[in-house]
């Protein structure tokens, strides 16, 4: 059965950092690309960064310079990376697989969202 299962999340002031992770069981990410996208209430979900499965990466402009997306194929895990946080950042997190690198989540294989993680970004 596969999950994907993330962690991280939680309540940071601006400009702070926070590192997200994305582990897996039942599917290897090293064989599709591994996404992470966020939605905040009232808003469509957005699609974040995403790392193919030779580690070719892809930013939304607003996570550019910002945030990192990396993967350890050890323990089978995607991170996110967040830097120099803003208070619209403030979303739900989650990560999902898609047999190519894209950032619209109608791409991915839906089924395999995560729950997430909440991030809020708040003085």
């Amino acid at each position: 059965q596969v999950s994907l299962v993330e962690s991280g999340g939680g309540l940071v002031q601006p400009g702070g950092s926070l590192r997200l992770s994305c582990v897996a069981s039942g599917i290897s990410l090293s064989t599709f690309a591994t996404q992470w996208f966020r939605q905040a209430p009232g808003t469509e979900r957005e699609g974040v960064a995403s790392i193919s499965k030779d580690r070719t990466t892809l930013y939304a402009n607003s996570a550019k310079g910002r945030f990192t997306i990396s993967r350890d194929d050890a323990s089978n895990t995607v991170f996110l990376q967040m830097d120099n946080l803003r208070p619209d950042d403030t979303a739900l997190y989650s990560c999902a697989t898609a047999p190519y690198p894209t950032l619209k989540w109608t791409e991915t294989h839906v089924a395999s969202f995560g729950p997430g993680t909440q991030v809020t970004v708040s003085s």
